[in-house]
């Protein structure tokens, strides 16, 4: 099972589905991981209902730190905002399917951390919003 989350961990990180940016966002943040480097700029478009209808995001990293973006980005359209707040760390773990050692840990919540601070509205990202 391990080998099919792989494929899919590097499908995403060698074709990101999502990758680019939305002129006239409605809500966009980007932060990096000084650890190692990783940097993402999220982008969200949303309706009338706050109903995520395309999201982009533009970065460089490791394959974890990307396919992490993107996958996640592939969940979020069609959602509510609100429905994006109560996303976590387990949502991210459950989607690239793999064991994680804590410093790869912050690579694949990196963009989780970005999604957050930019439906937060916030002007820097914390630890505290991958939880």
């Amino acid at each position: 099972m391990d080998d099919l989350y792989r494929e899919i961990i590097i499908d995403h990180y060698k074709n990101p589905y999502h990758k680019g940016r939305l002129e006239g966002s409605d809500y966009a943040f980007e932060d990096e991981n000084p650890l190692c480097g990783d940097h993402i700029h999220i982008d969200l478009l949303v309706d009338s209902e706050q109903n995520v209808i395309d999201a982009k995001f533009e970065g460089q990293g490791c394959a974890i730190s990307v396919a992490s973006a993107d996958l996640l980005l592939d969940s979020v359209i069609g959602k509510n905002v609100e429905d994006l707040k109560k996303l976590g760390k387990q949502d991210i773990l459950d989607m690239l399917g793999i064991e994680l050692s804590p410093v790869r840990l912050k690579c694949a919540l990196l963009s989780l951390k970005v999604l957050k601070a930019a439906i937060y509205e916030l002007d820097e990202a914390s630890e505290d919003l991958t939880e």
